[in-house]
């Protein structure tokens, strides 16, 4: 994705990555990202939390007023319990 971002920003469009994966974001350098420490596949919260999700992405969003440095990393303030996710029964999924 920094790659990419890179690549975007170079065309004069601004760009956020919103990661959960701190160590190879940081290795792509994109121009601006908001890190969240959730499982991989959690990047932008909960299952089924909207309220959560919601204010995740306001939070990461924010990144664009926030971040003046290029390849700045913002952690945001949110963590998971592992005990929080499960995945949906047979009968929510249908």
């Amino acid at each position: 994705m920094g790659l990419i971002a890179r690549q975007i920003e170079a065309l004069g469009i601004a760009t956020l990555c919103l990661s959960s994966a701190y160590s190879i974001t940081r290795a792509a350098r994109p121009p601006r990202a908001s890190f969240v420490d959730f499982p991989l596949g959690h990047t932008s919260g909960r299952p089924h939390a909207l309220d959560e999700q919601v204010a995740m992405m306001t939070e990461a969003l924010k990144g664009f007023e926030d971040i003046t440095q290029s390849g700045d990393i913002k952690t945001l303030p949110y963590e998971l319990s592992l005990i929080h996710i499960s995945e949906p029964t047979r009968q929510e999924a249908i």
